[in-house]
């Protein structure tokens, strides 16, 4: 029996029980089992925890018994799977076996992939059935070029489908393929949500915007007979709890002050603040996904099982992966293309942009790392520029200070080097790392090498202008 008829089948089976497709945690652990590897094998191979492995497959085979009116569990899935397949097939001359609530069809069957597929059965009393999704997606962007992302989607895909987080924040700095990532996310979950929205928050700013255009999509599509006058809407909190919904708020970074602290609301945007509580704490069936720049204050950067919040850092490209970026722009010398990519920390846009120009230029990139050379080209300092003015002026001297170490430096040797009282720079510290704008690794602060290059060509053309 092969791996592609194990899924299918076990497919239908989860579906016909919880309304839901078999999750990308859930096709893992069965690829893993049906290979005969161990939990310990599988979690190393997605990078999850064992324990909560062990749980979700606990419950998948919970599913499978009741579905197939027997035990089944790890050590026996393959010899119940095939079983089953035996039955359909000693059966095949009826066209059509059922096991337990779900119907295995001849060729009429419908394949799991399809967003709607589902067992024709099932109106019946113990399976749930699934609603025609609502999608507002005309502001998500198109795709385009996608590398790998594989343990980010995984953990995302997790949180929200597994573990039911209400609010998760995906932040990091301009550039590294956070809205790229969402957009891959959305596709891959949409249909396992009645309603799937993306806002970029450039084009809704205000709270009242956003939460009427919202309202508005809930009370239409539950009464799409009724005239808006006649319908009074509920508040969205009550929406969020009636259906299960998924809303990406992209650029969330555009409802906070430049040249304050992270994460300080715009005087027209506090209201965002309650929303966002409110999110929280009341019990509903829905996720927020913030994506931007920087997160709200209130969302902790460091979360625990017990919340229903979440917050993913992005960080650059694995060597593989970045390493495409540069073959897709014609670089082909692999030996010194690491170092580049090093360099720019994996980061997409960066080494776009970096790999345009060496490629206009006619050079090669050995050329390139000869003395620690960092380009700037024009359309990175732009991005790079549009960060570093959000910043406040606390932020601005902090970030000068670590552009003149060769070394990560501690807090001390950063208090000794300015004027700055040690609450500021501890403020200014956790601002900056909330913007994605400084590295921390143990209790040592640095800046990547291409901020440093920006910081030191910003403060000499500074330098230049004010000498002339």
């Amino acid at each position: 029996m092969n791996l592609k008829e194990v899924l299918q089948m076990a497919d239908e089976m989860v579906f016909a029980k919880t309304g839901q497709h078999l999750d990308n945690l859930q096709e893992a652990i069965l690829r893993g089992t049906m290979q005969g590897e161990k939990y310990t094998k599988i979690a190393e191979d997605i990078h999850f925890n064992e324990s909560y492995l062990r749980q979700v497959g606990s419950q998948l085979w919970q599913i499978l018994s009741e579905e197939l009116g027997e035990d089944v569990n790890k050590t026996n899935v393959r010899s119940a799977m095939e079983r089953l397949q035996v039955s359909i097939v000693s059966h095949y001359a009826q066209d059509s076996v059922q096991i337990g609530f779900v119907n295995f069809c001849g060729e009429n069957r419908d394949p799991p992939d399809r967003p709607n597929s589902h067992p024709r059965n099932q109106e019946t009393s113990n399976s749930k059935p699934i609603k025609t999704p609502h999608q507002d997606l005309s502001e998500m962007p198109e795709l385009g070029d996608f590398y790998s992302r594989t343990h980010e989607l995984q953990t995302l895909t997790t949180w929200i489908l597994q573990q039911n987080c209400r609010l998760i924040t995906l932040t990091g700095i301009s550039g590294i393929g956070k809205t790229s990532l969402a957009v891959q996310l959305v596709q891959q979950i949409k249909n396992e949500f009645e309603y799937a929205v993306w806002y970029t928050l450039d084009e809704f700013p205000t709270i009242d915007k956003l939460q009427s255009n919202l309202t508005q999509l809930f009370s239409q599509s539950e009464n799409p007979d009724s005239s808006a006058t006649n319908q009074k809407p509920l508040p969205l909190i009550k929406y969020l709890q009636n259906h299960r919904c998924l809303i990406v708020l992209d650029d969330i970074h555009n409802l906070f002050c430049s040249g304050e602290l992270a994460g300080k609301y715009k005087p027209k945007y506090e209201e965002y603040r309650s929303l966002f509580k409110q999110i929280e704490k009341l019990s509903h069936q829905s996720c927020f996904l913030l994506v931007g720049w920087e997160p709200p204050k209130e969302v902790p950067q460091l979360t625990s099982e017990n919340t229903p919040i979440r917050t993913l850092q992005l960080t650059g490209l694995d060597t593989a992966a970045a390493g495409e970026i540069l073959r897709d722009k014609g670089l082909v010398e692999i030996d010194n293309c690491e170092a580049l990519i090093h360099r720019y920390q994996g980061n997409p846009f960066w080494l776009k942009s970096v790999a345009t120009l060496i490629q206009e230029l006619g050079i090669g990139a050995t050329e390139v790392l000869i003395d620690d050379t960092i380009l700037l080209p024009e359309d990175l300092k732009d991005v790079l520029q549009q960060q570093y003015d959000r910043t406040s002026e606390l932020e601005k001297q902090v970030m000068s200070l670590l552009a003149t170490e060769n070394q990560p430096v501690n807090f001390a040797k950063l208090l000794q080097n300015g004027q700055i009282s040690s609450s500021d720079l501890l403020n200014a510290l956790q601002s900056l790392s909330r913007r994605c704008l400084i590295e921390k690794e143990a209790s040592l602060y640095t800046l990547s090498p291409v901020l440093k290059q920006y910081i030191k060509t910003r403060r000499s053309h500074l330098t230049n202008i004010d000498s002339e």
